[in-house]
């Protein structure tokens, strides 16, 4: 089995940069996504490599794709 993936700090600036968007505090990305304000964090601070159960969580609740989230992750990536 291989080592887990590093956490990805352009994926979590983009998720926090979406969040922001639409006015929310991590508070209510976590309720909306049915997850804990803790795993937010630690997705936004690039702390953990987040599953991809919770990705997709976080995606339906911001109400994008993974498309968008992807293009998202890329900009965030030429700003680092």
């Amino acid at each position: 089995m291989p080592p887990p993936l590093p956490p990805d700090p352009a994926l979590g600036l983009a998720i926090k940069e979406l969040r922001e968007a639409r006015g929310w505090t991590q508070e209510e990305l976590a309720s909306n996504a049915g997850t804990t304000v803790g795993t937010i964090s630690r997705v936004e601070a690039a702390k953990n490599a987040p599953a991809w159960a919770t990705v997709m969580q976080i995606i339906d609740a911001l109400g994008v794709s993974l498309t968008e989230l992807a293009r998202a992750v890329e900009k965030a990536r030429r700003s680092e």
